[in-house]
Formats: structure tokens, C-alpha cells, sequence
């Protein structure tokens, strides 16, 4: 697929996952508008795939409010005068026991990672419905179909992440716009780093989580990035309010392999 003058806004572009569907997308050609609420990150980003690919411009934009998202669309527009793919990648997440709690801690995160997905995609079609194509790749996550405990908001976010994706595939597939969703397992950015560092035993902690995948390890964003890209190309138009697991196959397993090699499973069938 020829990308040139292909128009992507990615929300949260400044690290980690965000940060690798960008370069994937200047890679190819297209022109990277990174949404990003940290400026610095948001403009080093950009400064950086400005002398990689020469593609590249930084918006600062705090997905949260309407306002920002609003004028994020509206600059894009005035700069490359139309919108082909929206990627809201852009969330927030934290652990804490639910009794534990407030008002705050839940507004933060739906805010963001399910408010923030409306709102972009809201101001984005309607730039994109008068030109009867786009695509919207929302990034939810493998919370969407089974979670941990002390992740309430999260849990709730992403999960509405995928139904607001398939509302909005069907919504808008009258006038050639496609929706879908991308739900990442285990992903090697800054979380899985402060993950191994909290651990006590680094090496035990990467054990477990490499137990619970069936691919037995961690992906890399640009492996997320692909599958983005994919959907947002001409070779993905039948497809529209899927949500594909990017999880190594975590989420299939009905249990760990440590466990299910257990001694007192060995060599038997259930029901024996």
C-alpha cells in the first residue's frame, strides 16, 4: 500500500506503545501527527522521526477534554487538510485495592482511556464522514476479555473501549469508515520494566509472566504497531468492529503450564 500523504493521528504517541504505531507509520511513508499530553516527550518524538523519516508533527493534546481533543482534529486538518486513520492509543492505569479507592483515582482513568477514545473519534468522524472513508484503531487491551484483581477502573475502561469500537463500526460502516480494536498482552515498554523492578526476584517475575504465555515471552510495540497498520490498510477492508489480541495467546489458556504440568495431572484425562 502507498502510504504518501496517508494522514495518522496517534493519542499517547509519546512512549511506549504509541510511541512505536508512530514510527511504524512514518516508516512507511505517512504523515505522523503525535498527540501527547507530556510536551517533551511529545516533541522529541516528533523531532525524532522528523530526522528519521522526515515526517513528523507534535500536538500537544490532554485526550481527557473536548476542547483539546477538538482542536487536535482541527489543527490536522488545517495542516494536512484531512484525517485518514485515528489510532487512540493515549491510557493510564494503576493497581490499588478497589475499598481503597476514590472518586479521583476512577474519573482519572475512564477519563482518559475511555472518554478520551470517544471524544478523538467523535471530532475525527465528523472530518471523516464527508469524505465516506477512515479508519479508527483503538488500542484496548487484554483486559477487555479476563483481568487481575485491584484493576477495577482499568477493567471497566478497556471493556468499554471494545464495545465503543463495535457501536461505532456499525455506526459509521454506511459511510465507508472503519472501526476496529487492538487488545496487546504483556508489551516490553516502561511497565514491564517496573514490573521486573519491583519484583524481588527479577528473573522469578519474568518466569511467571513468561508461564502465563503460550508464545512464552514479551512483545515488542512494533509488533503491536503491525497489526495497527494492517488495519489501517487497504488489506484489512472487510474487517470492521474486530478486536484482535496481540497476547501470545494469554488470554486463551485456560491455565498456567507450570500448573497444568503438575504431577497430579500427568498422563491423565479429566474425568479419570
Amino acid at each position: 500500500m502507498n502510504w504518501t500523504n496517508h494522514v495518522v493521528i496517534v493519542t499517547g504517541a509519546g512512549s511506549g506503545i504509541g510511541k512505536g504505531i508512530a514510527e511504524r507509520f512514518a516508516e512507511e511513508g505517512a504523515e505522523v501527527v503525535i498527540a501527547e499530553v507530556n510536551a517533551a516527550r511529545g516533541e522529541a518524538v516528533a523531532q525524532e522521526l522528523q530526522a528519521r523519516y522526515g515526517k513528523g508533527i507534535f500536538i500537544r493534546t490532554n485526550v481527557a477534554h473536548a476542547t483539546e481533543c477538538q482542536a487536535l482534529i482541527r489543527q490536522t486538518v488545517a495542516t494536512y487538510g484531512h484525517i485518514d486513520t485515528l489510532v487512540n492509543n493515549a491510557g493510564v492505569n494503576f493497581v490499588k485495592p478497589t475499598l481503597e479507592m476514590d472518586e479521583a483515582d476512577w474519573d482519572r482513568v475512564i477519563d482518559v482511556d475511555l472518554k478520551g477514545t470517544f471524544l478523538c473519534s467523535r471530532y475525527a468522524l465528523a472530518e471523516m464522514v464527508p469524505r465516506k472513508e477512515g479508519t479508527i484503531i483503538n488500542i484496548a487491551s487484554v483486559h477487555t476479555v479476563a483481568t487481575l484483581p485491584q484493576a477495577a477502573p482499568y477493567a471497566a475502561a478497556k471493556g468499554g473501549v471494545d464495545m465503543l469500537t463495535k457501536a461505532l463500526a456499525i455506526e459509521f460502516a454506511p459511510h465507508g469508515i472503519r472501526v476496529n480494536a487492538v487488545s496487546p498482552g504483556l508489551t516490553d515498554t516502561q511497565i514491564w520494566q517496573d514490573l521486573q523492578n519491583a519484583a524481588a526476584d527479577a528473573d522469578a517475575a519474568r518466569q511467571h509472566w513468561f508461564d502465563n504465555i503460550p508464545l512464552g515471552r514479551v512483545q515488542s510495540p512494533r509488533e503491536v504497531a503491525n497489526v495497527v497498520l494492517f488495519l489501517a490498510s487497504a488489506e484489512s477492508s472487510y474487517i470492521t468492529g474486530a478486536n484482535i489480541m496481540t497476547d501470545g495467546g494469554m488470554t486463551i489458556q485456560l491455565i498456567n503450564q507450570a500448573r497444568y504440568a503438575s504431577k497430579a495431572l500427568e498422563g491423565k484425562m479429566a474425568g479419570e
